[in-house]
């Protein structure tokens, strides 16, 4: 199968914005909630989104598989080498409640792991997205800027994000070992482009969540530099039957006070 990536994510961006942009406006007009079998909401916006993104995909790449997080069958196996993985909107307790850190996803994966990644911040008006090794960008205001994992700010301290206001002790003993100073809780995905894009040092997480929730950044941020392994520094790799993640540690560069 012969791809251009960069032409794929070419094509995507547009979509990604205009989807950006309708899930602001079916979150004004009031959005449709249901509670999935998980006990997690669901809304209209997520399958609208959803539909967007696939729909185009599946014409880009009509013969790749999708596997979103809206239409997947957790029952059936994962049998691909190639695949996409969509997650339209990560954080959908955060879009409902009208924050503005949910992120919406689609990553493709081949031999296990993710070469493309797009994560669009539809209200932070950011859009972040990779189609190859040292091929990471944001877009914010029609501008684009290649991202690398450089530290963005001077500055001396080591700071961390986590998925909660209070870690569990495993991931505080880690963020201990490279002397981490603070850490912000973020929503989402998109502590993986904070990472990619040099705000932040350091994300570590227990086994949580599914390969959609992680695919799409974790291009944007491997591509950008990030060294990403599970926390005893095993590959992390998708493709997995049952798409659940192992834990996660995501470092900026080998050297955090570079």
């Amino acid at each position: 199968m012969n791809l251009n990536f960069k032409k794929i994510v070419d094509e995507l961006v547009p979509t990604f914005e205009i989807a950006g942009e309708e899930s602001i406006d079916l979150y004004k007009k009031g959005l449709k909630i249901e509670i999935k079998e998980d006990g997690s909401p669901v809304s209209n916006g997520d399958i609208s989104i959803n539909n967007m993104i696939t729909q185009k995909i599946s014409y880009l790449t009509p013969e790749i598989p999708i596997v979103s997080e809206e239409t997947v069958d957790i029952k059936k196996k994962n049998k691909s080498s190639i695949f996409w993985l969509v997650d339209p909107i990560d954080g959908t307790k955060e879009y409902i409640s009208g924050k503005d850190e949910y992120t919406l996803n689609a990553a493709l994966i081949i031999d296990k792991k993710p070469i493309i990644g797009l994560v669009g911040v539809p209200k932070k008006k950011q859009l972040f997205y990779s189609y190859g090794i040292d091929q990471s960008y944001v877009k914010q205001n029609n501008t684009v800027e290649r991202i690398n994992c450089k530290k963005k700010r001077e500055r001396k301290n080591i700071v961390a994000l986590s998925s909660t206001n209070k870690p569990s002790e495993i991931i505080m003993k880690k963020l201990n070992e490279y002397k981490v100073s603070s850490f912000t809780r973020v929503a989402s995905s998109y502590k993986f482009c904070l990472i990619a894009d040099g705000t932040f040092d350091i994300y570590a997480a227990k086994e949580r969540a599914n390969e959609w929730d992680y695919a799409a950044g974790h291009a944007i941020a491997g591509n950008a530099g990030a060294i990403i392994t599970t926390l005893d520094n095993k590959p992390f790799l998708y493709g997995k039957e049952d798409y659940k993640n192992p834990s996660l540690l995501m470092l900026r560069s080998k050297d955090l006070n570079d």
